[in-house]
């Protein structure tokens, strides 16, 4: 039995593509490339979001300890990009295959202009037969414009295509009920809507190489999974670990896809950053909103205006705590809001159709 996708987003860490010296590690990077290309054979469509520039960059130059460790990312990063994206260029060729190198920031998310055109950007690759290997332009991201890390960004761009999948490579088997280390602990094989309790043994270590850990990895499959999409965290050192994982030959963890969203709601779904207002809700809202039924946020259920906005923003719905519920496109600005405040019979302030709720609120 295999599973069928269609459109695969393959995220790769810097810690399957890396040996433990730092340095790339070519064969790895080799090996994986057959794999891709043997799916993308198949007439899937794949999408390649790539670690490894920095760790590329290192290969060729070495640097003194007494420049900032930024701007050594971004000298690592501006040589790496040329050197990676060559390799990568090279081993498809190798297969009959064209690369493209998609650089992004978290600046091309902010807006649905930016957002449409990037989609543009893939349309055409696919159109061609080309495959897109995305990685972040860390050679302009300043930190607090950073992705959490590469895996973040890999949610995105599966959103954005309305991807059927989404692979995570780790140097793990998977998410486990344990300490990796432990030989009792035992890999979470499936997880569905639920997410609590899950905190508690999740390492929060991060890579050793990358930015991110396990826990930023938790969320962000969780999120993408309430958008229809499946994802797979896996072991990118297992041989042939993508085609074994889409015949079901090898043990990973799935998060369940629960709902397929709408375009627009892939969006607002990402658009924490650049929400411009906040709106308190009170616990019937918030308890209306995630109930089974499909519900608008209307002016009875709002308590507080804390921050303002105009018609056309993101907002964000935070509940009596202040926790966020989730994020809309506001139908009218701050100023009309704050005179319908607790009324009923008013137009809604976030319809349905606009409106994205956290996972982590059910």
């Amino acid at each position: 039995m295999s599973l069928s996708y269609n459109r695969i987003v393959i995220k790769i860490g810097s810690n399957v593509l890396t040996k433990e010296n730092g340095l790339p590690d070519l064969e790895r990077i080799a090996h994986l490339v057959e794999q891709i290309s043997a799916i993308k054979k198949q007439g899937k469509e794949v999408i390649l979001v790539s670690s490894g520039a920095v760790a590329s960059g290192r290969s060729v130059l070495s640097v003194s300890d007494k420049f900032d460790a930024v701007a050594t990312r971004q000298l690592f990063a501006s040589i790496g990009q040329v050197k990676l994206i060559n390799t990568y260029s090279a081993l498809f060729e190798k297969q009959g295959l064209i690369c493209a190198q998609v650089l992004v920031t978290k600046e091309d998310f902010r807006d649905r202009l930016h957002y449409l055109n990037m989609k543009n950007c893939f349309s055409i690759l696919f159109q061609h037969n080309v495959i897109p290997v995305v990685n972040e332009n860390d050679v302009i991201s300043v930190t607090e414009l950073m992705f959490t890390d590469n895996d973040e960004l890999a949610g995105l761009i599966a959103s954005m295509l309305n991807a059927d999948a989404l692979i995570i490579l780790s140097n793990v088997n998977g998410i486990y009920n344990g300490d990796p280390k432990n030989p009792e602990s035992k890999v979470i094989e499936e997880i569905g809507d639920s997410v609590t309790g899950f905190s508690s043994f999740i390492s929060a270590q991060k890579s050793q190489f990358g930015r991110g850990g396990m826990m930023t990895k938790f969320h962000m499959a969780h999120k993408v999974a309430q958008l229809g999409i499946a994802v797979h965290i896996a072991n990118g050192k297992t041989e042939n670990i993508l085609l074994k994982l889409l015949k079901e030959e090898v043990v990973n963890t799935r998060f369940i896809p629960t709902r397929n969203a709408s375009n627009k709601k892939r969006w607002i779904a990402h658009s924490e950053n650049y929400a411009k207002g906040i709106v308190k809700i009170n616990e019937g809202a918030k308890a209306a909103l995630n109930s089974s039924k499909a519900s608008s946020l209307l002016p009875v259920g709002v308590t507080a205006i804390i921050e303002e906005f105009q018609k056309g923003d993101i907002i964000k719905l935070v509940d009596e705590k202040e926790k966020l519920v989730g994020l809309g496109i506001a139908e009218y600005g701050s100023d009309k809001a704050a005179e319908r405040l607790g009324q009923s019979k008013q137009k809604a302030l976030v319809h349905y159709d606009y409106l994205f709720l956290n996972p982590d609120t059910y």
